[in-house]
């Protein structure tokens, strides 16, 4: 029986419903927007974000402390148009990825992550927590996962040990550092925060 290959999306425009990673890549260069594949289903990134004004200062704040502190150095900060493969069949975007592979002109994915970032929110929150930060962990290159809470100075680090352990760690301290020593380098967790009122 042959499977069916479009779906309608709320918007009611036709998506392609199963497409390998390679597949979604080319297809989605000619959209409009950005999309993550899951389970070989492209979802529009607009349809989990939901992104506010401190999600957005935040990983602002992120993407200009990575590409100041990694300036000079083997890797660079890639923002959310550099897809990262998590399964045969999936592609996600994280906020920020720190890629230690030279970039190419026809690539559009990381080609050795090593460290991902994601800004939670309230639409995103169990996905990134559980899902993603399930595939993340299943992904060979990968040694540092950083989740940010945008509702308070805290941030849950996970990193993955010489034997390939993962061990989690909660920052909730604004002088905390979020050691990244697969890229060489070190976040104050303080800095992600700048221009940003917490709620009283």
């Amino acid at each position: 029986m042959m499977r069916k290959v479009w779906c309608e999306m709320a918007m009611g425009d036709p998506l392609p419903r199963e497409m390998t990673v390679d597949e979604f890549l080319v297809w989605q260069l000619d959209q409009d927007e950005r999309y993550e594949l899951v389970d070989g289903r492209p979802v529009p990134l607009r349809a989990m974000t939901g992104a506010s004004n401190v999600h957005d200062v935040i990983t602002t704040n992120l993407l200009g402390l990575l590409w100041a502190l990694l300036r000079g150095k083997p890797c660079r900060v890639a923002s959310a148009d550099t897809a990262l493969r998590t399964k045969i069949s999936s592609a996600r975007r994280p906020d920020a990825t720190i890629d230690c592979a030279a970039p190419e002109r026809t690539s559009y994915e990381a080609r050795h992550p090593v460290a991902v970032f994601e800004v939670l929110s309230p639409s995103t929150r169990k996905i990134d927590r559980f899902t993603k930060l399930e595939e993340y962990r299943r992904h060979p290159a990968l040694r540092h996962i950083v989740l940010i809470d945008p509702d308070a100075v805290s941030a849950k680090h996970y990193h993955r040990s010489a034997d390939g352990e993962w061990i989690d760690e909660d920052l909730n301290d604004p002088d905390a550092v979020i050691a990244l020593g697969a890229a060489g380098i070190s976040l104050r967790l303080g800095d992600l925060y700048e221009r940003v009122e917490m709620p009283g």
